[in-house]
């Protein structure tokens, strides 16, 4: 079932998320990402020469439509229901799922497909909102307000809420380990203030969403012992 995506403003589809520039690696040959919008990240990661090839899936036609110029190929569609048959069973180097993950009914199986589409040496990079935002808590706490709206932490077509353990467990999958979680929020915000003026104590309550980038976790090292 397709959520209701009226009313979202131009920029919802046509941001390049350059914040996660800490977690990409120098170069990946093939970039998958899904909920590419009008794929101005892959037009960014392709100008700083962080990407070759780029495969895009996004859930409506326009947006798709102009962010076909920076992608191979980008299908229309559930990412849900396309991802596990997309692109001919193709591996990639870097695949993106930037605040996409919690507009899924099963988020988890999404993880589990995407860990087999990863190359063995590539990398996932995710972004999610974190619900223990003092956005979210302050209202809930103070007036019991659970307020949805068009864009943000309660955006009104999210259907998975994340906290820092969460979002780092559902980067993991079964077979992926997290090499790196950011918290994040805007520099210059209120936020970002009162997590500078407390010396970080604050930083998942001031964090807007978190950034994570896992790859497969290594084989376990044989057991040494004496020579047979």
């Amino acid at each position: 079932m397709l959520q209701d995506y009226d009313g979202k403003s131009a920029s919802y589809f046509s941001t390049a998320r350059v914040e996660i520039e800490p977690l990409l690696p120098a170069f990946s040959a093939r970039v998958l990402e899904l909920g590419c919008g009008s794929g101005q990240t892959m037009r960014w990661l392709r100008e700083t020469g962080r990407a070759g090839q780029g495969w895009g899936v996004e859930l409506f036609e326009q947006p798709a439509t102009r962010a076909r110029t920076h992608f191979e190929d980008v299908l229309v569609g559930d990412a849900e229901s396309l991802v596990e048959r997309a692109f001919d069973g193709k591996q990639f180097d870097l695949i993106l799922c930037l605040d996409v993950l919690e507009h899924m009914i099963d988020p988890w199986r999404c993880i589990e497909t995407l860990q087999h589409r990863l190359a063995p040496e590539g990398k996932l990079v995710i972004s999610v909102p974190n619900v223990r935002c003092l956005r979210v808590l302050a209202p809930l706490v103070l007036r019991g307000e659970w307020s949805y709206g068009e864009e943000g932490i309660l955006d009104r077509t999210h259907l998975r809420f994340f906290t820092r353990e969460s979002a780092q467990a559902l980067a993991s999958g079964t077979e992926l380990r997290v090499e790196l979680c950011l918290a994040h929020r805007t520099a210059d915000s209120k936020l970002a203030m009162l997590n500078r003026w407390t010396l970080g104590r604050l930083d998942d309550l001031t964090a807007v969403q978190y950034l994570i980038s896992a790859s497969h976790a290594p084989l376990p090292r044989p057991l040494s012992g004496p020579a047979p």
